[in-house]
């Protein structure tokens, strides 16, 4: 009997936010999981039964699974498993764009000492086209794996909702041949049967760049609307309400920053490929231009409205509320989070820059440039205030009479997603500012 068609142990390299969700979905399952993670705080957590990450559900799935089902080490263990599942992250350069793979290198090389013929290979990481076979194929074979069982099958969950889409949403499975695409589909599919098949692995590594760059593009759409129209003194809200009306074409979206480890990579990771491939995506380029845009517009409000009430922007206090990426479905992660891009922009031009958020630890929050603070002191005596997501917790917690009672008049409030804008509509003793809204907020056309 092959001792890799048996029931046993899956490796899961790499416990962040993809890693780990998969790794306790699949004990859940009843899968034996070995999670490998370089990072000893990460560990010395999972070890204890609790994650260093925000994601609902885990905590309480990590309590519940047996001893033996799930346990965390730094190496792959000598003794054979049946399958491994790289989740490393990857990223691209802040200054070049171009991709930087080096975990992904580190995570290859590690396993190739620990796999044969009869060991599956799943690569989870989000990749330029072509790495799959480029990297992690050539290094396997130069190993003297002739013939390894290897396939992509990509992450496109939602953080905040993770666990509950890893079990409804379609398993993308791109193998190296069909013996590969088939033990894929068996090792997730008691957790994901829904599963849908591609002709290899290049095809498996697209569908997950094009799905975010193509999110990118919509939301750039629609910011790029919002900056049109703020130019051109025209409510964009209003504007979109009014095309959306009872019109049967696709809906124009909203406007609102497009933030995240992925949204804000994976488009870069797909025009690397495609310029090694000789074509160059201007729409992607331009969307991803556009959205980027987006911190520095806020922060170029924040300093017309310090400037319009007569205030001196360097003597000013400013409160940045949200510094995750995303307010809903909430998260604790900050990577690629409007609210970091305004600490960078404002650091030395204002005198003092507070930092709340619901989720994200304090630590954190300073780590990012900001004096973290909770909502009650953060608001008392501010001059200005930075809204950038949509955590439901702002609009309940900032109503017009809290705002009126701790800010200094006339005090100012950019409004990325517009969280406020029923609270605030008409409130003179606050310049209310929206994206998308270059005065008061009109009203939206109502069906009759």
């Amino acid at each position: 009997m092959n001792p890799h068609s048996e029931p046993g142990p899956v490796a899961v390299i790499g416990l962040g936010y993809v890693g780990l969700t998969l790794a306790v979905s699949l004990a859940r399952e009843g899968t034996p999981v070995i999670g490998v993670e370089a990072d000893p705080a990460v560990r010395a957590a999972l070890a204890q039964r609790r994650s260093v990450l925000f994601e609902p559900g885990v905590d309480d799935l990590l309590a519940t699974l047996p001893a033996d089902r799930f346990t965390v080490t730094d190496r792959l263990p000598d003794t054979p498993v049946r399958a491994i599942v790289i989740c490393v992250g990857t990223a691209v350069d802040p200054h070049t764009r171009r991709p930087d793979l080096r975990h992904l290198e580190a995570a290859v090389e590690q396993i190739a000492a620990h796999v044969d013929e009869e060991t599956l290979v799943v690569l989870r990481s989000t990749v330029p086209v072509g790495t799959t076979r480029s990297l992690v194929l050539a290094r396997l074979r130069a190993r003297g794996i002739a013939h390894p069982l290897l396939a992509v099958c990509p992450e496109r969950t939602i953080q905040g909702r993770a666990l509950a889409e890893l079990a409804a949403l379609p398993q993308v499975i791109g193998g190296l041949d069909e013996r590969s695409a088939r033990r894929a589909a068996d090792l997730l599919g008691r957790l994901a049967p829904d599963q849908v098949i591609v002709s290899g692995p290049e095809a498996a590594e697209m569908v997950k760049l094009v799905c975010n760059a193509h999110t990118d593009l919509i939301y750039g759409f629609g910011n790029e609307m919002a900056l049109m129209a703020h130019s051109l003194g025209v409510d964009a809200h209003e504007v979109i309400d009014a095309a959306n009306l009872r019109y049967p074409r696709p809906d124009l979206s909203r406007p609102g920053f497009v933030g995240g480890s992925c949204l804000t990579k994976d488009p870069y990771l797909l025009m690397h490929a495609a310029d090694r491939a000789g074509y160059h995506p201007p729409m992607v380029a331009a969307a991803r231009a556009v959205n980027e845009r987006l911190p520095l517009f806020a922060v170029e409000q924040l300093l017309d409205g310090l400037a319009t009430a007569g205030r001196d922007a360097a003597q000013a206090r400013v409160l940045v509320c949200g510094i995750a990426y995303k307010g809903s479905p909430e998260t604790d992660d900050i990577r690629g989070s409007a609210a970091v891009e305004v600490a960078r922009a404002l650091r030395g031009r204002v005198a003092q820059l507070r930092g709340h958020d619901f989720v994200v630890a304090p630590e954190r929050i300073g780590r990012a440039g900001f004096t973290p603070v909770g909502l009650d002191d953060g608001l008392t005596d501010v001059d200005a205030v930075l809204l950038l997501v949509d955590h439901p917790g702002y609009r309940q917690a900032l109503s017009r009479r809290v705002l009126r009672e701790r800010l200094r008049p006339p005090a100012v409030v950019f409004d990325m997603w517009g969280v406020l804008a029923e609270e605030l509509a008409g409130a003179d003793d606050i310049d209310y500012r929206r994206l998308g809204v270059p005065g008061r907020t009109r009203g939206t056309p109502v069906a009759v």
